[in-house]
């Protein structure tokens, strides 16, 4: 990120966050296609943030028909559903209860069958593959304090890589599509650093820059280094 760029973000971050603890104050619907969900002021925002439209667009061009698909992290579950519609069978995963609880009913009103499981990583989920896994994840270094924070921060030693990789390495295979957007804001240097300890490599797969920000898309492997 250029001086310039880290400059504005500095001086209008209370701006914005004033603005989205203003906009969320109560659920908002987003709406993907003629998929639509609503979104839980206590759960990541698909509205104002990059990272969800740019993973829609990305798995639209994915063959998921008859693939069993694991969100993980999901949110608002938009991207499972998505994928649902698309054929996968999907599987929803979110620390926050209540993302999984909106989720559901997202997935009655939509007529897609998701299966959702509130679980800390992989904890609950007893599927031991699948063909993709998902993942948008926090990556800004503080301490969450709450489940709500725990979408944005990963913790102050990126706590939240070293626990991602370490079980993560268990689903890779050939046979295994992970898929990972990160923001050109985050600390790549540290998070790959993290992620090769734990023998995954992560390759740049797609790259876009929408409103002056580089998002990539990274497919994660198991390499032993």
């Amino acid at each position: 990120m250029s001086k310039v760029r880290k400059i504005i973000k500095r001086i209008s971050q209370p701006f914005l966050k004033k603005g989205l603890d203003y906009y969320y104050k109560k659920p908002r619907a987003y709406k993907y296609q003629d998929i639509e969900v609503l979104v839980h002021p206590d759960v990541f925002p698909p509205h104002l943030t990059l990272s969800t439209k740019i993973l829609l667009d990305f798995i639209s061009a994915l063959e998921l028909k008859n693939k069993s698909l694991l969100e993980l992290g999901c949110g608002s579950g938009i991207i499972s559903l998505f994928a649902r519609k698309k054929g996968a069978i999907v599987t929803a995963s979110d620390i926050n209860e209540t993302a999984i609880e909106y989720l559901k009913k997202a997935s009655e009103e939509n007529n897609l069958n998701v299966e959702c499981i509130q679980s800390d990583m992989f904890a609950n989920i007893s599927q031991e593959s699948f063909n993709y896994i998902i993942i948008n994840p926090p990556y800004y270094p503080k301490k969450p304090n709450n489940t709500k924070e725990k979408a944005w921060f990963c913790g102050e030693d990126f706590e939240y890589f070293e626990s991602l990789f370490a079980q993560l390495k268990v689903y890779l295979s050939e046979e295994n599509n992970t898929f990972m957007i990160l923001s050109e804001d985050c600390d790549f240097q540290n998070i790959s650093k993290i992620a090769i300890k734990n023998n995954v490599k992560l390759t740049p797969t797609f790259t876009t820059k929408k409103m002056g920000e580089e998002n990539i898309i990274y497919e994660a492997t198991f390499k032993n280094y």
